[in-house]
């Protein structure tokens, strides 16, 4: 039987246990043996930076130390968690004396760090602790606010999150990327996309589904973004979809078609933009409805007096850009519908075509020009035409999706908040919440 001796001095962690198992079942649970009986009490050997015992609430911004204070034991786990599940990651040192953690605390939490321990005889040791951080004063508050209001939209409607202050740095970037969860019945694949530094949309490959149950909410509260920046608390935005509408509207047949759930409903004769008014061509979300809207040709950019000037009560009036696109009841123009284009960019139509539209369409519904002459519907600043770009164009505005957006800041102390508190299943199983392999 010599052959099972070679690799006796090299029996691992794991193989610890399964011994261990093998004692168990052959001494009958002699509580003797190193590995068996009820963990000792480490309190003693263990000194955790952030203990707090007359001392209040610590600071988030400082890295968590667990350090091995006798000479007979050696830390061999430690996990770190907050009462909402986020894990902390850290590395313990090779020989066992010190764990340091490597992500951020979370300012305004408490904390539990279980530790456990081993000492020279081999025998297991346990101790906890708790702590508090501090609250982040309201100067270093990140607030989030997300559009729509809750309700029911088309399948067109992006997601909107407006940030209270800038974040340029990927790494930033990344944290509060993370944090912005989307969750949907169906489900769908999506994506946020940065429209500037305070402001990312979020939209799926395809349209929504219909009539589907969208959920999006902030895991960012307390989250260290940036020294002097930690997120806030952000109530939870709920939302659904209704039927799949889209409006096609050709300037050159100067026809209208609506379909709804991929079905043609209706079909009429339409006027769009003139030479040196055209129509954006592409693909618009409806913004909103007013069954009244008085227009004037100053609200454009037209001179008063000018032979282009205009100023007329408008009805089932649904709004396309915020720069004034609007299909409308335009009776004034009636002898043009369906044989030329006459408009300064709305979209016209007969009085009881366009209170038929009114009332068939909602925020969030799909319009979408094409062979207008005009220039292109742009994906920000003008209203929502975030559909028009592609799903690869669409997520190279993010910072988690985009590989070049993905390096961090020469810092070193912003490279320290790169990542976010774990809330993964792998953390909550102890895969590398606060239990990452020994360092040299």
């Amino acid at each position: 039987m010599r052959h099972g001796t070679h690799g006796s001095q090299r029996i691992t962690r794991s193989g610890a246990v399964l011994l261990a198992s093998a004692v168990v079942l052959t001494a009958c649970g002699d509580s003797s043996h190193p590995l068996g009986g009820k963990p000792y009490d480490a309190a003693d050997q263990v000194a955790v930076s952030a203990d707090t015992e007359g001392r209040g609430a610590v600071d988030a911004g400082k890295p968590l130390e667990v350090t091995a204070t006798g000479e007979e034991g050696r830390i061999t786990d430690v996990l770190v968690v907050d009462t909402e599940g986020r894990y902390v990651r850290g590395e313990l040192s090779a020989d066992g004396s010190r764990w340091r953690s490597t992500t951020p605390l979370v300012a305004g939490a408490e904390y539990t760090v279980k530790v456990s321990t081993e000492n020279e005889d081999g025998h297991a040791g346990r101790t906890d602790r708790t702590f508090t951080t501090r609250k982040a004063p309201e100067e270093h508050r990140l607030d989030v606010t997300f559009g729509p209001e809750a309700g029911t939209y088309g399948v067109g409607q992006p997601l909107t999150a407006e940030l209270s202050k800038p974040v340029d740095e990927n790494a930033q970037r990344r944290i509060v990327e993370r944090a912005l969860r989307v969750t949907s019945t169906p489900k769908v694949t999506g994506s946020w996309h940065w429209v500037d530094g305070k402001k990312l949309h979020y939209r799926p490959k395809e349209y929504w589904p219909t009539n589907a149950e969208i959920t999006v909410e902030s895991r960012l509260r307390g989250v260290r973004v940036r020294k002097n920046l930690y997120g806030a608390a952000t109530e939870k935005l709920e939302l659904k979809t209704g039927d799949r509408v889209e409006a096609v509207a050709d300037a050159a047949s100067l026809q209208m078609t609506v379909k709804r759930d991929g079905k043609v409903v209706n079909t009429f004769p339409i006027t769009t933009g003139k030479a040196g008014f055209r129509t954006r061509n592409g693909v618009k979300v409806i913004l909103g409805r007013q069954s009244f809207v008085r227009m004037t040709s100053t609200s454009i950019g037209i001179a008063p007096g000018s032979s282009e000037s205009y100023d007329l009560p408008v009805h089932w009036a649904t709004r396309l850009t915020w720069s004034g696109e609007y299909v409308h009841a335009a009776p004034w123009s009636s002898g043009s519908h369906g044989y030329a284009n006459v408009s300064h960019g709305c979209t016209g139509m007969s009085t009881a075509n366009a209170e038929w539209f009114f009332n068939n369409v909602r925020q969030g519904d799909l319009v979408t020009h094409v062979n207008t002459e005009g220039t292109d519907m742009p994906a920000f600043g003008n209203g929502f035409g975030d559909w028009n770009l592609s799903w690869k164009e669409w997520r190279e505005g993010s910072a988690l999706h985009n590989p070049r957006n993905s390096g961090d800041t020469d810092d070193p102390e912003e490279r320290e908040s790169a990542e976010a508190p774990d809330t993964s299943e792998a953390a909550a199983s102890g895969g590398g919440a606060g239990r990452l392999r020994p360092t040299a």
